[in-house]
């Protein structure tokens, strides 16, 4: 392949650079809510942990649903088909989702006394999910819309919209866990609450944006909806799979002793920050693939699939070292907990064993997604995490006692496993379309 332009790189920053700011809004506000409550007790940073691990599992299969608006929508784009007639059916498809999930998410209160929990902490949990179930209007809303801009390549709007709704949550968190004035102390009660008031925030702001471009009149696609859930399906599947693999783990080790439910999820929200980049350039590039796929450009498609793993996989190699040469700087970041600290610090240097790994496998999962090729990324996380890791983590941690390192070594034998799985099937895609258009 010949050398690569420059714009290559430039045109994926240029994209991948709001979706980065907007994945750090993200991050930094479930940051914000462990290093408040965090502040608060650990028995409410043990609450929330377990609480959002329950709830992550089930809501971000409703997200993974909703990524398919951009991939589909691109595509058509790419093809030029007209796509604005979409918003309406994409917005109503939104919140039929957030319905469904949000009861879905809050029925699980149900099940918190039978998990084996600690007796203290389950209240403190069920008041968590009853009031963060609500939020998943907002979220799921917003998440409509900016699917649907990101399709037009329209990125800056919603990711800086999740910037700014860091501060609102940082502002609300101290204002309702700890309280202030006439505001009482309401702890993880103050937590939910914030959480609610953010995602509100969110969806409203969302609405008020896209509601100029809304045609009315406009007829409800169900073809288009069924679509959605075909191609989206997959890919929520593949993302309840890989929260799943990193939440359960908080669930588990919640049974044993909440701190460490509290430290893993320290550690996910590091992993989950040095991810961000990688995982904005795979979101970037699923979106120029998915074009230039529509547009029959294979030659296009490589050369932005090599200039994402230059981007993603450099960057991973820097985070890998950053993790291993200050380990506890970093934990001190989240609290001087001594205990937490000899519990965490030894961690972190396994999380700086994978990072490369992780560049890798999201990049070439932003590939397949482009492709539309959503059932085997779905594929490849399902052998990673479960039928790899999680086997893995069982010897490492019931038989060998290793707990919390145990599973961390595991889901690092998970993302190399899923690496190799979508590289491979990456590979095989492009030399069937070089074969495809050397007949045509």
């Amino acid at each position: 392949m010949e050398k690569l332009n420059k714009h290559y790189f430039t045109d994926l920053l240029i994209l991948s650079l709001p979706i980065l700011i907007g994945e750090i809004g993200h991050t930094l506000v479930g940051a914000t809510d462990i290093l408040v409550v965090a502040r608060y007790s650990i028995d409410a940073l043990a609450s929330v942990s377990i609480a959002n691990s329950i709830l992550f599992s089930i809501f971000i299969f409703g997200i993974g649903i909703l990524i398919a608006i951009s991939i589909i929508l691109s595509n058509k784009r790419g093809a030029k088909q007209g796509i604005k007639k979409y918003l309406l059916s994409s917005m109503i498809f939104s919140v039929l989702m957030a319905i469904l999930f949000a009861f879905i998410c809050y029925l699980t209160k149900f099940l918190i006394p039978h998990m084996g929990f600690e007796e203290k902490l389950i209240p403190l949990i069920q008041e968590y999910i009853v009031i963060a179930s609500l939020s998943m209007f907002g979220m799921f809303i917003f998440e409509g819309g900016k699917q649907f801009l990101q399709a037009y390549e329209i990125v800056n709007f919603p990711n800086m919209l999740l910037i700014l709704s860091v501060f609102i949550n940082l502002i609300f968190d101290i204002l309702f866990v700890f309280g202030c004035g006439t505001i009482p102390a309401m702890g993880v009660k103050g937590a939910a609450l914030a959480t609610l008031v953010v995602r509100t925030f969110l969806g409203l702001f969302m609405l008020l944006y896209i509601f100029r471009f809304i045609n009315f009149k406009s007829k409800i696609d169900l073809s288009y909806m069924k679509q959605l859930v075909k191609v989206g399906t997959p890919i929520g599947v593949a993302l309840m799979f890989e929260f799943l693999a990193f939440n359960i783990i908080t669930i588990l080790v919640g049974r044993e002793s909440g701190i460490l439910s509290g430290i893993h999820n320290i550690l996910i929200t590091i992993s989950s920050a040095m991810f961000m980049l990688p995982l904005s350039v795979s979101i970037a590039l699923s979106v120029k693939v998915s074009y230039y796929y529509g547009a029959n450009k294979l030659e296009e498609i490589k050369k932005f699939t090599t200039a994402a793993l230059i981007i993603g996989v450099g960057f991973m190699t820097v985070a890998a070292i950053v993790l291993a040469v200050f380990p506890s700087q970093i934990i001190k970041l989240f609290t001087d907990n001594k205990k937490v600290l000899d519990i965490a610090v030894p961690l972190v240097s396994i999380a700086a064993m994978y990072q490369i790994f992780d560049g890798y496998q999201i990049i070439m999962g932003g590939v397949l997604k482009g492709f539309k090729m959503t059932k085997f990324v779905s594929f490849a996380v399902l052998m990673g995490y479960w039928l790899c890791g999680m086997p893995v983590a069982v010897i490492l941690v019931y038989y060998f006692g290793y707990m919390l390192k145990g599973y961390w070594v595991a889901l690092a034998v998970s993302v190399t496993m899923m690496g190799v799985l979508q590289g491979l099937m990456a590979h095989y895609k492009f030399k069937k379309l070089e074969e495809k258009y050397t007949i045509l």
